[in-house]
């Protein structure tokens, strides 16, 4: 749609908004769209679609600009995103801002350096390269600068797939199956999935595949205990507990007691009643200590710094800093420590991040496996063969948008020796 005079000024709100870093862009959106509630679908799918694609690509659109105002950042984006010459939008723009679109529109990518073409800070890039090298780091980057797809986890304690991908299609909602996850749905566009009756009866919730796939790592059987350590609002602890067809007993296990009260509502809705969530203090609550060696399997899908969500979340890239992920990586090690001490004897541990940085994944791994000698790595690849899942990413999960469509998720898989 051709975007009015009032479009280009909320557009140039919510992003000064956003740029503000006060919370997270989606939170800022949602915010804004309940104050401005006379904004129509298309005009805020024009909003959001602009917002959120300068966020993306904020150094490449400044860059050919020669300017970082809100205001220029959405006038760029509607020369370098949306398409539009001066000439198409001559009775909008005035002439100044004619003059900021045409010079965008006519900037060469070719002169802007490596992380200005890839719309990275110059930090992140640096690091991305010296881990894995300038090519390997230009696909990774360019895997990130497009939308996410919307992905639905099927409660297959309920439904199965075929019947799922049939009822959503009956409602208008046309999707396919996911290729990893078994119980995984990728739907065609962003439809209000929220209100579709599937999702109102917690037959399907939305998941991405390479996070349900961490479900399958862990492997939950019947009868079991388990906890996922870090079950924020409990995305994944859904999906264990319904592999765990709702018998045995699950921690839902949070520092947050906000984000573990959206759960209950999302497991009554899903027909789970074996999920216990458990609020705590900290890495050594005492509540915790009193399960150590109890647990079967224990998930740790520890706070990191997203990057490997920037196709959902592309404000992360600005908010972090190169110190921030030390900070991370250290808290990482303590917390994969505590949750350890849970593992019973044969059980299984899962360490996962939604990073695509070796300093929260690998050598947060390696170096648990180095200080835990009674736990023993086990092999993501062999594991997920085993359920009849074919991606092998060698002995630890590693998924990227370019090569798996996913969001970027890592996991290493340990199991407590027995003697």
């Amino acid at each position: 749609m051709k975007p009015t005079r009032a479009l280009i000024g909320h557009a140039s709100s919510v992003l000064d908004a956003m740029l503000q870093f006060a919370a997270p862009a989606d939170q800022v959106l949602s915010g804004y769209f309940r104050e401005h509630r006379q904004l129509g679908q298309h005009e805020r799918a024009f909003v959001a679609e602009t917002a959120f694609g300068v966020l993306r690509r904020k150094r490449s659109l400044a860059a050919a600009a020669g300017r970082e105002a809100p205001g220029t950042l959405v006038i760029a984006a509607l020369a370098r995103l949306h398409g539009f010459s001066g000439r198409a939008l001559e009775d909008v723009l005035d002439v100044d801002e004619r003059l900021v679109l045409s010079q965008a529109k006519a900037a060469r990518i070719e002169s802007f350096s490596p992380a200005v073409r890839v719309d990275l800070p110059d930090w992140l890039w640096e690091r991305l390269v010296a881990e894995r090298g300038d090519e390997e780091s230009l696909r990774i980057a360019q895997g990130m600068l497009n939308p996410a797809p919307l992905d639905l986890r099927v409660n297959l304690m309920r439904i199965d797939r075929d019947e799922a991908l049939q009822k959503l299609a009956a409602n208008g909602i046309e999707g396919a199956a996911t290729p990893y996850s078994p119980a995984g749905i990728r739907l065609e566009g962003k439809p209000a999935i929220n209100r579709d009756p599937l999702f109102e009866a917690g037959l399907v919730e939305v998941q991405d595949e390479g996070s349900q796939l961490l479900a399958w790592l862990l492997a939950p059987r019947r009868g079991e205990m388990v906890a996922d350590f870090c079950a924020g609002a409990g995305g994944k602890t859904l999906a264990l507990a319904m592999l765990m067809r709702g018998s045995g007993r699950l921690y839902a296990m949070d520092v947050s007691a906000k984000r573990l009260a959206a759960l209950s509502p999302r497991a009554a809705r899903a027909g789970l009643s074996n999920i216990h969530p458990l609020a705590l203090s900290g890495e050594n609550d005492v509540r915790a200590k009193r399960l150590a060696g109890k647990i079967d399997r224990v998930l740790v899908d520890a706070p990191c710094s997203g990057f490997g969500t920037l196709r959902r979340n592309p404000d992360l890239k600005w908010r972090h800093t190169s110190e921030a992920v030390n900070e991370l990586a250290a808290k990482q090690a303590r917390i994969l420590d505590a949750a350890a001490r849970l593992v019973k004897p044969g059980g299984r541990l899962v360490y996962a991040t939604c990073s695509i940085l070796r300093q929260e994944n690998e050598d947060v791994s390696e170096g648990f496996a180095r200080t835990h000698p009674d736990f023993l790595p086990l092999s993501s690849a062999d594991l997920l063969a085993a359920q009849r899942i074919a991606l092998d990413t060698g002995p630890q999960l590693a998924l990227f948008p370019h090569l798996h469509r996913t969001d970027g998720f890592f996991a290493a898989v340990f199991e407590r020796r027995t003697a």
